[in-house]
């Protein structure tokens, strides 16, 4: 039997919430590097390899992350249809745009297999997870919808379980979901042997998804074909139309199609699963030393024991501490009870509340010409290190409040300064005016580093008229 193409779904629209302060609104987990050199987006991409019938992927990503994403596919050698969702909708509308743009390209009329993989999660086994993708691979052929159980190691209360059903080939019928259960229901679970983790990877044919929605959530599917047919193409990325999309209801797949289906079956997945959702989860990814701990960075400990101790930078010493998270970047230090690192994300929710930066971005700060970080601020000054990448070119722009004084550090530096036009190396420098349209080049090989002086009134980014720009941004 031939089988249909399998097509690798990514879904990129994670927070991470409860990894501040490494994971923020602009840089969430599934672009850090918390297990190896590679994110984990890029490794949930690296394990397919292999895989028969493998086709190029589609990637849904909030468009604020999309030359990030862009970035990150192109570092592994990855090409993926890349769709952008206007506003966060859950889980079921974003796959309902996938499967739509899948359909259309299918050949011969054959629709593909979806292979939907939230973008944040790690797998250690791949050999195993692979093994469990094949053996979904028929019943997903058959129509069935399929999802992947994990086959619980501990009472967690923090994960959604999926309960079995009647033996099949390799696999079981899909009895029911349940919620995040309380400890004793949780041992139960286990004692039971009949429940598993909910991974939130699926297997679909795109057509019986799309027939599943127009059956039980027809509303999201109305408004994600709506928003495919309205969709632009800008640059690498397929733009999903706004008002379309933002229409539909959010809703999950787990809610809007696979509780309320007849024939899902469920594949158990034993590959040293994780959703990395928390601090403490991420602990249990990396080596402890003799004490327990979880070290990582410029750290020393005394008579600490079972602590995560976390450094971006600086020198972290800890002192008779005990079941601890301890983590500090350039900017934000986090100092938790480790029993309740998933009450991370409340302060989260405190810095959005209050109008933080540190809820939004980074020490350093990604853009699609390469980045820039803080080096030092005060009243009506700020001080800037900026990277920008060979060939790279940031908008033409002016400022109403500000003047910029530019000193090149590495590389060589094309500057656009009213109508004059400079080259700048090494250890020189110019200055921009308040009010004088400017563009900053990187014509060289290698990432031209400046330091950029500020002074001003106000020196807000949103204080940026772009008049053009390389990336097909519009406005501050």
């Amino acid at each position: 039997m031939t089988l249909p193409p399998l097509r690798p779904v990514l879904l990129c629209g994670g927070s991470g919430s409860r990894l501040w302060p490494l994971s923020r609104t602009h840089y969430p987990k599934q672009f850090l590097r918390l297990v190896d050199r590679h994110s984990l987006l890029q490794n949930t991409l690296r394990r397919l390899e292999g895989l028969p019938g493998l086709a190029r992927p589609i990637a849904v990503a909030n468009e604020a992350h999309r030359f990030l994403l862009a970035e990150q596919l192109q570092e592994i050698g990855i090409a993926a249809d890349i769709l952008l969702e206007p506003a966060a909708r859950n889980t079921a509308p974003a796959l309902a745009a996938a499967a739509v743009h899948a359909c259309t390209q299918a050949e011969a009329n054959t629709p593909p297999l979806l292979l939907v993989l939230p973008a944040d999660h790690n797998i250690v086994d791949i050999a195993a997870f692979q093994r469990a993708v094949l053996a979904a691979i028929p019943h997903a052929c058959a129509g069935s919808a399929t999802t992947f159980g994990v086959l619980p190691v501990r009472p967690e209360t923090g994960f959604g379980y999926i309960r079995r059903g009647a033996a099949l080939a390799d696999a079981y019928r899909l009895d029911r979901f349940v919620e995040k259960p309380d400890r004793a229901t949780a041992q139960a679970y286990i004692d039971g042997g009949d429940h598993y983790w909910n991974s939130g990877i699926f297997l679909f044919r795109a057509d019986v998804y799309l027939d599943a929605l127009a059956r039980h959530a027809p509303d999201i599917l109305r408004q994600a074909r709506a928003a495919h047919a309205g969709a632009r193409v800008d640059l690498d990325f397929l733009r999903l139309d706004h008002d379309s999309f933002c229409a539909s209801p959010a809703d999950s797949i787990d809610y809007a199609v696979m509780e309320r289906i007849d024939d899902g079956v469920v594949v158990p997945l034993d590959a040293g699963w994780s959703d990395v959702g928390s601090w403490d989860a991420l602990a249990g990814l990396g080596e402890r030393d003799a004490a327990g701990n979880t070290l990582r960075g410029d750290v020393l400990t005394v008579a600490s024991e079972d602590c995560i101790v976390h450094s971006e930078g600086r020198l972290v010493a800890t002192v008779g501490m005990r079941d601890t998270v301890i983590v500090a970047t350039p900017d934000a230090v986090l100092v938790a009870d480790k029993s309740r690192a998933q009450e991370v994300r409340q302060v989260v929710d405190a810095l959005r509340k209050a109008d933080r930066v540190e809820a939004e971005f980074q020490h350093v700060v990604h853009r699609p010409w390469g980045n820039y970080e803080g080096i030092a601020s005060g009243p009506r000054y700020q001080v800037k290190r900026i990277v920008v990448k060979p060939g790279a070119t940031l908008s033409l722009q002016m400022h109403h409040h500000r003047a910029e004084h530019w000193v090149v550090v590495r590389g060589t530096a094309k500057v656009v300064r009213g109508d004059e036009t400079l080259l700048l190396t090494e250890n020189q420098s110019t200055y921009i005016p308040l009010g004088v349209v400017h563009r900053l080049e990187n014509p060289g090989r290698i990432d031209l580093e400046i330091v950029e002086v500020q002074s001003g009134s106000y020196l807000g980014e949103d204080d940026i008229v772009r008049l053009e720009d390389s990336y097909g941004r519009t406005g501050g």
